[in-house]
């Protein structure tokens, strides 16, 4: 891991378990421009899995998150928040299972505290419900207050949740003026497979810039590779862990800069997959280290019929910062000059 991507941890010093006072958490984004561009065909009609939908066309600027969110960032927005976890935030599993993003509570309800083992805070979180990941981003919309789990902290912001903890919630969805989100379907597939060639429809295959299915090489000397399952299962990861430091794979970045996207682990996105008389399952997108290669490409659009309120080891997010209007230009020239600097795939 290149010493220079280090900054992405919260920022405090990391022994044994991270711990301390609570502070702001920095969420890198990259820019994402080339507004209108054309989609393409992704589900069973392409090739993968789910029901086809042309995706990726978005008409607007944004900035979307470099990494995925860390258990580190994680558990800062625990601890201003989770002193009692009113709403579910913290998952027993972060700690208890092996393969947990080893996040541990102590305390009791009313005085809750929340620390991270050090050689976890730098790789995703994972055991996040879709409305755990809206929670965190009504935080950050709301500039990361400290206090009980309620408006003006997890509840209203970016999502009005009140309370919502269930399967359905079809209704809620991302508030006008919603300045930190979870991506949509399209903002997360632009991000990951467009080309970043203008306004085009030409889209890779695999979040790495490439047709190629991604090699599994932790050096990253190809600028193809992954973190993904093979049989028999070989974890290209340090010994005893599931998941990468993000950004491990320093070449196998996004033609817009992203890291991830492909592998490690599946993210949250706000589109509804699947409905019944109780369920609204939101959608998945780019595998994990607990799927395989069929599992990662851009064709595949996954669900679970509960999902909203489901957590697990291969499943966390990463977020979505829509610009104020004012700032769009700016947001677009960065996207230009990142076009500019990318090199040859």
């Amino acid at each position: 891991m290149n010493a220079s991507r280090t900054w992405v941890s919260v920022g405090v010093a990391v022994v044994g378990l991270v711990a301390g006072p609570a502070i702001a958490v920095t969420i890198a984004t990259v820019p994402v421009g080339n507004v209108g561009n054309a989609g393409e065909l992704s589900g069973a009609g392409a090739g993968g899995y789910g029901t086809d939908r042309i995706c990726g066309s978005v008409g607007y600027t944004y900035n979307i998150g470099k990494y995925e969110v860390t258990a580190g960032q994680y558990c800062e927005f625990l601890n201003k928040v989770a002193a009692t976890d009113t709403y579910g935030l913290y998952n027993t599993y972060m700690w208890s299972i092996d393969s947990g993003c080893k996040i541990r509570r102590s305390g009791s309800s009313g005085s809750y505290s929340y620390s991270v083992a050090d050689d976890r805070a730098n790789r995703p979180v994972n055991y996040v419900s879709y409305w755990g990941a809206c929670r965190f981003t009504n935080w950050l919309h709301n500039g990361q207050p400290t206090g009980p789990q309620g408006a003006g902290t997890t509840e209203t912001g970016a999502y009005t949740l009140n309370g919502y903890n269930g399967n359905d919630g079809r209704t809620i969805q991302r508030n006008s003026g919603a300045r930190w989100a979870v991506p949509t379907e399209d903002e997360w597939y632009k991000a990951a497979y467009h080309k970043n060639d203008g306004v085009t429809g030409n889209y890779w295959d695999f979040s790495t810039g490439s047709d190629t299915a991604p090699g599994q090489d932790m050096a990253d000397v190809s600028g193809n590779n992954a973190n993904y399952y093979t049989a028999p299962y070989i974890f290209p990861i340090d010994s005893g862990k599931f998941t990468t430091i993000v950004g491990e794979f320093q070449n196998s970045d996004s033609p817009y800069g992203t890291f991830d996207q492909t592998g490690n682990v599946w993210e949250w996105d706000e589109a509804i997959l699947y409905t019944d008389a109780t369920h609204a399952a939101r959608g998945w997108r780019g595998g994990s280290s607990g799927y395989n290669v069929n599992y990662v490409r851009a064709s595949v659009r996954l669900t679970l019929s509960d999902s909203p309120a489901y957590g697990s080891d291969n499943l966390g997010f990463r977020v979505v910062e829509v610009p104020e209007p004012g700032s769009a230009l700016l947001v677009l020239v960065g996207g230009l000059a990142a076009v500019a600097r990318r090199r040859p795939r």
